[in-house]
Order: C-alpha cells, then structure tokens, then sequence
C-alpha cells in the first residue's frame, strides 16, 4: 500500500463517500471556501499538487483553476480529530468563489450575526 493510500484510509468519508473540505488560505489563514471530496479528489489533489473537488451538482470531478484561472495550489492538508473533515491550506491565484469575490464569506449580505465588537 503506498503511502498516500495509508493517509487516504485515515479519512471517514461520509455515506456518500465524501468528506468537507475547508478551504485556507496560506499565509493569511482566511477561510476561502467550503467543497466537498471523494476519495478519488483527495487523492488527486495530494499527488498532483492543485485541488480537485466533487461536484455534488454536476456529478463530476472539478479541478479548481481549470475553466476560471482561479489556480488552488496546495500548501498543506491536515484531517480534523475525527478524521471527517479535511482542511486544506492553499495558494490562491484570483477569486477563490464563483461569485468572483476572494471568499465565499465575503460581503455583509452574508452575515448571520452582527460583528460584535
């Protein structure tokens, strides 16, 4: 068994056989984007260095960057303590939404709760 496939068993894929994957970005530690992964994406994305998500709508893998230009270039990828989230650390080349904003959290339109301060 290689050693990405021993790294791969450590993640609990969830009935679907995907698991969440926040998105980060490296250096600033912004929280860019929430996708999810199959265990083929996770693979993908730890041997070829750029990430690849599953699309739950479209039915398809998604290699971020691909059509947009909006390059994720892996930096780091950690699973939480339950092995049931994936957290990855990016190199974000544009907008990491589809919205074409920087964040899929970004604009006040999306606040659930006022900022306290």
């Amino acid at each position: 068994m290689s050693s990405v496939d021993e790294r791969l068993d450590r993640v609990a894929f969830n009935g679907d056989g995907l698991v969440p994957a926040v998105v980060q970005e490296h250096g600033t530690g912004e929280v860019l984007m929430l996708a999810w992964m199959d265990r083929e994406a996770l693979r993908r994305t730890l041997t070829e260095g750029r990430v690849t998500y599953w699309s739950r709508s479209r039915g398809e893998y998604w290699r971020k960057g691909d059509t947009s230009g909006h390059v994720q270039v892996v930096r780091s990828a950690r699973i939480d303590c339950d092995g049931d989230t994936v957290l990855l650390e990016v190199d974000q080349t544009g907008a990491a939404c589809h919205t074409g904003t920087h964040s899929c959290f970004d604009g006040s339109e999306r606040d659930l709760h006022p900022v306290m301060s």
